[in-house]
């Protein structure tokens, strides 16, 4: 395996890095709250602002990596993403810090990047796929690792530096620039495809369609915190049909393109679209469903339902769910060597929909959401490796690195998705019982539901992929 084996393990060490920053500013919200002189409901438009400029770049910059060599903008991703952290250390307003952790969402591409990397490196010697299946699973493994290194990290960092907030943000700062270094030294170049050319007016269609949904997405969620009337929901409505009638704009353009910013033949193969839509049902609930979660189990058990845990115990349960992911993409890693990567991916998604739907009846004890979470956990941790190496697997050469990519959008559509619906079912339930800050128990039940039944017809939509997809195979002619 040599230079390959090398290569793999520089990868964990980037996505290490990866999961530090999703699991690093986690604790330390409220203080940063705190030192920007906002309120904490305005943490929310940190999300959003990050959703919305992953959701526009990574399709782009996934495409330049397949016209211009992956490594090259693996590397510009990482130096964007250096820049936007050492802002984010020295940032001393509210708009200044939104800006730049907008910016420090060029990360996301990096996986799709790394997966394409490996691919055309083993598409060579004709097992690209067996390879990038074994790689994705340990490269999960390692942002799920980073994630909870810099959940726990991060608070004790702040009280080793007297509480100074800003030395304690330099930390990720400087551990991005190491990946800089990394990527730059170790990292050898794909071989970019030659004769492309990139579809400018197809990504900006696409740009304002998928700005125009999540922006939709993310004023339903605050309409939803808000508690705003119905005259609110007429702009969402409106942001929300534009943004459809120009995706269908979208779909028309990229037809008549030689050259497209998605090739939609490709999408539209029997091994490609299951997966597509199985990145968009499991993001409502990998990406969707925790701050449910988080206010369950916070909730006082006087109600009739939640747990009653305070931040350190509610950190320990999204802790031992992060376990579960990690050991779902170990198993993913290693099974799928002797088991079929479809069947595979099946039992992942009905795992991910058995633990959900646990929850319906079983949801007033402990053990009962460790249990349901951990199984659904385990589905989760799968896929997550799964569907960004199975996308590279069925699309043709020159196209790896936007197939990838394509996954990770879909994901986070479906994650923005789910989040606006899920904070409008809860907040709609607010105030029905004896508190009037927490969510009845029938929203929480509609959440799991909708969880349960994404995990399901995931599983259901894979049994339409051919039995022989995602094996080693010579060269897909595109």
């Amino acid at each position: 395996m040599g230079i390959t084996a090398g290569l793999i393990g520089w990868f964990i060490l980037v996505e290490i890095v990866s999961g530090i920053l999703q699991g690093y500013y986690v604790p330390l919200f409220s203080d940063i709250v705190v030192a920007l002189g906002v309120h904490d409901s305005d943490v929310n438009w940190f999300e959003a602002a990050q959703l919305l400029l992953s959701a526009l770049v990574v399709p782009i910059l996934a495409k330049l990596g397949d016209m211009y060599g992956h490594k090259r903008i693996l590397l510009i991703a990482a130096i964007l993403t250096a820049g936007a952290t050492w802002w984010v250390a020295f940032a001393g307003s509210f708009w200044s810090f939104l800006i730049a952790w907008a910016l420090q969402g060029f990360y996301v591409v990096w996986l799709p990047l790394e997966i394409a990397l490996i691919f055309e490196r083993g598409r060579t010697q004709n097992r690209g796929v067996s390879l990038t299946r074994r790689a994705a699973g340990l490269l999960v493994v390692g942002l799920q690792a980073g994630a909870i290194i810099g959940a726990l990290a991060a608070g004790r960092i702040y009280a080793a530096t007297g509480g100074d907030l800003t030395l304690t943000l330099i930390v990720p700062a400087v551990a991005v620039s190491v990946i800089v270094v990394v990527i730059w030294l170790w990292v050898p170049e794909s071989t970019p495809q030659p004769g492309r050319s990139l579809d400018t007016w197809g990504f900006v269609i696409l740009a304002w369609g998928l700005l125009l949904v999540t922006s939709a997405l993310a004023w339903m969620r605050l309409i939803g915190k808000l508690g705003l009337g119905p005259l609110a929901w007429t702009g969402v409505w409106a942001l929300l049909l534009l943004g459809v009638a120009v995706l269908v704009g979208f779909v028309f353009f990229e037809r008549r393109q030689d050259d497209p910013a998605i090739d939609l033949r490709v999408v539209a193969r029997p091994e490609m679209w299951p997966v597509q839509a199985t990145a968009f049902l499991i993001g409502i609930s990998l990406l969707g469903a925790q701050g449910p979660l988080s206010t369950y189990v916070g909730t006082d058990p006087s109600l009739g339902y939640g747990l009653g845990l305070d931040a350190t115990e509610r950190s320990n349960v999204i802790g031992i769910y992060l376990v579960s992911l990690i050991i779902g993409a170990v198993l993913f890693a290693v099974t799928s060597r002797r088991a079929s990567p479809r069947v595979v991916l099946i039992v992942a998604a009905v795992l991910v929909g058995l633990g959900y739907a646990l929850f319906l009846p079983f949801h007033l004890q402990l053990w009962q959401v460790l249990l349901n979470l951990s199984i659904a956990g385990l589905g989760c941790g799968a896929l997550v490796g799964a569907m960004p190496a199975a996308a590279a697997a069925a699309a043709p050469r020159g196209q790896t690195g936007v197939a990838s990519a394509l996954t990770n959008t879909t994901k986070t559509v479906g994650g923005a998705f789910s989040s606006a619906v899920f904070g409008v079912v809860l907040a709609g339930g607010a105030g029905v019982v004896a508190s009037e800050t927490a969510a009845s128990l029938g929203g929480y039940l509609t959440v799991w539901a909708i969880c349960a039944a994404g995990g399901f017809l995931a599983a259901l939509l894979l049994l339409f992929v051919p039995k022989v997809a995602f094996a080693d195979a010579p060269e897909a002619v595109g």
